[in-house]
């Protein structure tokens, strides 16, 4: 007794061993089972402990206690015999026809010439002047007759024998002169250290002595004269020693000018017995009258009136005199330079 098995998938029948469907059923005696699709059912999500599950260990099977495996049998399964019913397919073949070439058409037809077109200029072809000078003067060195080079006497062998003989001689005298003046330094590098050294004590010594040269003057120039004369350690900027340290009896005298102008002042250094009293009675106010400003600085009683100065310390009168625009500021410096 043959039995079909269809399924139904959305209203359709299907074979269930071969998949294709099926219009009409062959019904038998037997009823025909009806096999329905349904959708699965909602799984709930399994717990951890099943996921995440420890596996078995490894268990080594005992070959000699088991019998050896037989090769199975196949077994034949007879299957409901089942009717398939297919549409015939329509297959529709369209004819076209090809559309014949032109017999005036050629396939490979060669492409007509051109005629090469004549290029007419309205302005005919001018040099440029660096071409036609260079031109030129190409021209006057080809037209230039070339001079042949003065022959050379042949010398014979004994002439340019003794010529490498009297070259030798001199490149030998000169190479002598300066190795014996290098094996001379090489002998005595004491010496030469020496020298060195003392060339340098004797700059230093001259440059020094420039530096020190109106210091040495003063000196020079007290002992001349007979007093403590000194000089200023401080002078306004622009302003330098101009000439010699003058003196007489009792008496020095600097003159100092400016670098870039005519004015100038004159530091004055007398001996005297006067104090701050006197100088102011006998000679500042016979000068200023009571146009002048008393300073006191170090000790010092320093008396200014217009550009000019005056002033007592150690038996000394200090005076300034000149046409120099000095602050009060730039006097008291050179008063206590002067200590």
């Amino acid at each position: 007794m043959s039995e079909t098995k269809t399924i139904t998938v959305n209203g359709r029948h299907y074979d269930a061993h071969s998949g294709l469907a099926v219009d009409t059923l062959s019904v038998s005696a037997a009823p025909s089972t009806e096999l329905s699709v349904a959708k699965p059912a909602h799984r709930s999500t399994p717990h951890a402990t099943a996921m995440h599950s420890r596996t078995q260990r490894s268990h080594t099977l005992n070959r000699k206690a088991l019998a050896k495996p037989h090769k199975a049998t196949p077994v034949h399964v007879n299957q409901p015999e089942h009717k398939i019913i297919t549409r015939p397919q329509v297959t529709q073949h369209i004819h076209v026809a090809k559309a014949q070439p032109s017999k005036a058409i050629s396939r490979f037809a060669p492409h007509p010439a051109a005629a090469p077109t004549k290029r007419v200029m309205d302005i005919g072809p001018i040099a440029h002047p660096h071409v036609v000078k260079a031109h030129a003067i190409s021209k006057a060195k080809a037209s230039v007759p070339q001079t042949q080079a003065p022959s050379v006497p042949h010398k014979t062998a004994h002439e340019v024998k003794q010529t490498a003989i009297h070259q030798a001689i001199a490149n030998t005298s000169v190479n002598h002169s300066t190795a014996s003046k290098g094996r001379l330094l090489k002998r005595h590098p004491r010496a030469l250290s020496i020298i060195s050294a003392s060339f340098a004590i004797v700059l230093l010594g001259g440059y020094l002595t420039y530096l020190n040269m109106p210091s040495l003057s003063v000196r020079v120039a007290a002992a001349q004269s007979g007093i403590n004369a000194s000089y200023p350690n401080y002078q306004p900027d622009g302003y330098s020693l101009n000439g010699l340290v003058g003196y007489s009896e009792g008496k020095v005298t600097m003159k100092f000018a400016s670098n870039g102008g005519p004015s100038a002042f004159t530091i004055n250094q007398a001996k005297s017995n006067w104090d701050s009293v006197a100088v102011l009675d006998n000679y500042v106010s016979p000068r200023a009258g009571a146009s002048y400003i008393p300073y006191t600085e170090r000790g010092l009683t320093i008396y200014t009136y217009g550009n000019n100065a005056a002033w007592v310390n150690g038996g000394i009168l200090y005076t300034i005199e000149g046409n120099a625009p000095l602050s009060s500021e730039q006097i008291r410096r050179i008063a206590t330079s002067l200590i």
